[in-house]
């Protein structure tokens, strides 16, 4: 890679925000995405600043296309083209039965996690791919346990967009290959995140699904952007196209 430039989509809170951090502390200027919620994306924006890193807060919705390209213009104009892409926004939508779902919610969770994820990937290839003169990257898509235990009875919708990741990453893994960039996901298990109160709508879920885990705990933000940027560095250098799994056992 030529240089140590990060794009984290939906990078303002939880996962995101931790691995924000953590990407700063090693020396990338990070690109930290936010759709309306403008607040925590320029504080954390901000905090790297003050540490002596590099960071920009931007506004995009992945799930429009003219947004992405927005998102990579602002970025490059900033910070030089970008190498790292974490493919990190989404959504859950309420919790409940597939028979009590929200047509919308369904629509929304797959418009974010599924076409903005591949929207976002197919911006990346477009810059980073050898074969399009680029000095290739990597993408880094966030899957989840949800994508193998299928999450009956609280949200099927969003288990299938995460299904959906893990098969995406395979394909341009391996379409890519030969191309300078290595495209690999990682799939969260139980992680203490906000993303149980303004997501799912049941703030204890945690506590709640925690004696199901064998490690008997929920995981952290910061042990999931460990593995992030693990499968960023040169130590993850012959991997592609597969899913590392960070969930305790489950």
């Amino acid at each position: 890679m030529s240089g140590k430039v990060m794009l984290v989509t939906g990078g303002g809170r939880g996962i995101g925000a931790a691995t924000c951090r953590l990407a700063a502390e090693q020396g990338w200027a990070v690109a930290i995405n936010y759709v309306a919620d403008k607040a925590p994306a320029e504080a954390l924006a901000e905090e790297i600043r003050l540490n002596n890193g590099k960071a920009l807060a931007v506004q995009g919705d992945v799930a429009f296309l003219e947004d992405v390209e927005r998102l990579f213009e602002q970025t490059e104009r900033a910070f030089g083209p970008v190498t790292a892409v974490i493919n990190n926004a989404g959504i859950t939508g309420k919790s409940s039965r597939l028979d009590a779902a929200a047509p919308e919610t369904i629509t929304k969770t797959i418009a974010i996690n599924v076409t903005g994820a591949i929207f976002v990937a197919r911006e990346a290839v477009k810059r980073m791919s050898t074969r399009n003169g680029g000095a290739g990257g990597v993408i880094v898509n966030l899957s989840s346990g949800a994508a193998t235990l299928g999450s009956p009875g609280e949200y099927t919708w969003y288990a299938a967009s995460k299904g959906a990741i893990d098969s995406f990453t395979i394909g341009l893994g391996r379409e890519v290959a030969e191309e300078g960039i290595r495209v690999v996901a990682v799939a969260p298990g139980l992680t203490e995140t906000e993303i149980h109160a303004r997501s799912t709508g049941e703030p204890g879920r945690v506590q709640r699904m925690t004696p199901a885990i064998p490690m008997k705990r929920a995981g952290s933000a910061e042990e999931v952007a460990n593995a992030v940027m693990y499968m960023v560095s040169e130590q993850a250098s012959y991997i592609t196209a597969t899913t590392l799994r960070v969930s305790g056992g489950r």
